[in-house]
């Protein structure tokens, strides 16, 4: 089973910076890495007038866009599809998933924190944190703390937790 990491933390604090940057240096390092990120609103992904978007205004309640690089798929959902079933039915071939928000699910959380923008950690309290990204005064006990400008030990931590699941945790 694929396993599925969520960076979270409260709004502008970094979540898809510290995103690109682990993504950018676990692929560096051999890794075959998915994203999942997670939109409490309505999204669009296609535009106006292009075709694919021609086949949803017209009824169709699957489409997927296809081309000799990159597949897309847009599906008409009648729920806010948890991470476990987003993994099991659209995820294939590869090593780890990270997501972008998803702070009520219950798989393991690394949370971005900045003391200038916020006053406590979001997730202090939820027993799936697993380390903080970021400069807390008064970190949960037992959780590691991370450099948001230095990904490279942020990385070794998830390497050994969730890439090399036979190691030692």
């Amino acid at each position: 089973m694929i396993p599925i990491l969520s960076i979270v933390g409260k709004s502008d604090s970094g979540k898809t910076t510290l995103l690109e940057k682990v993504v950018r240096e676990l692929t560096d390092r051999g890794h075959r890495i998915a994203t999942v990120k997670h939109d409490a609103h309505s999204f669009e992904i296609d535009h106006e007038g292009k075709d694919s978007w021609r086949h949803k205004r017209a009824g169709s309640r699957l489409t997927i866009i296809s081309s000799p690089t990159k597949m897309a798929l847009v599906a008409d959902t009648d729920h806010d599809h948890r991470l476990d079933e987003i993994r099991d039915r659209y995820v294939w071939g590869v090593d780890l998933i990270i997501t972008e928000g998803y702070k009520r699910e219950t798989h393991p959380k690394i949370e971005v924190y900045r003391s200038e923008l916020h006053r406590d950690l979001l997730c202090r309290a939820d027993e799936n944190l697993v380390a903080v990204a970021g400069d807390p005064s008064d970190p949960p006990e037992g959780i590691p703390v991370f450099d948001l400008n230095d990904v490279r030990p942020l990385c070794d931590f998830i390497e050994k937790r969730f890439l090399n699941p036979l190691k030692d945790r």
